[in-house]
């Protein structure tokens, strides 16, 4: 298979994701961060980064809110095309500008790296396989982070957004848990 071939399976694969993340975002049930909640309940204290959601991604705010009263939080601040993340201390209410993409991003840089990531995505597989938005942000600081130390990336998604069978590449950095709405699944590296 080619590269041209493979990224024109992972848009089509992007663009029905997108179909099912929308359908299940317009739902808009409450309490759908609960289960992460319950699960970053077991970390107390450890460094994470959540996400601040754009368009129709779930949202991880009341958890991360929660979280942000025992140990750091923060959230993603993309650096330019190519290069890994690095993420900015968060709390409720700090003052944001705007970001890339349209995420908002503390006004103030204060950088920290997290040992948890909880990670937005497009689809997940039953395998702990993400497919992303395509420029390999997370891919990269996953890797990097994971280099460095033990790091726990949690998928946090619609159970909608769940696919058959994804599109990967070897540098895809597999996820080790994803949760959803309704459930918590963990994956054995």
């Amino acid at each position: 298979m080619t590269n041209a071939d493979l990224a024109a399976i992972k848009d089509q694969a992007r663009k029905a994701a997108f179909a099912r993340r929308k359908v299940a975002y317009g739902m808009h049930k409450p309490g759908v961060a609960g289960h992460l909640s319950e699960v970053l309940a077991g970390y107390r204290g450890v460094s994470l980064s959540g996400y601040m959601p754009i368009r129709t991604e779930i949202d991880p705010l009341p958890a991360m809110a929660e979280a942000s009263a025992h140990g750091a939080v923060g959230v993603p601040v993309i650096q330019g095309a190519g290069l890994p993340l690095k993420f900015s201390r968060w709390i409720p209410d700090v003052p944001l500008r705007d970001g890339p993409f349209g995420a908002k991003v503390p006004e103030v840089d204060d950088f920290f790296d997290p040992e948890i990531l909880i990670v937005p995505l497009v689809a997940f597989d039953a395998q702990g396989g993400r497919l992303g938005y395509g420029g390999g942000f997370y891919d990269r600081t996953l890797e990097g982070l994971r280099a460095k130390r033990s790091t726990l990336a949690i998928g946090f998604a619609f159970d909608a957004q769940e696919a058959e069978a994804l599109p990967l590449e070897p540098t895809d950095q597999p996820l080790d848990m994803v949760i959803t709405e309704s459930r918590v699944l963990q994956f054995s590296r």
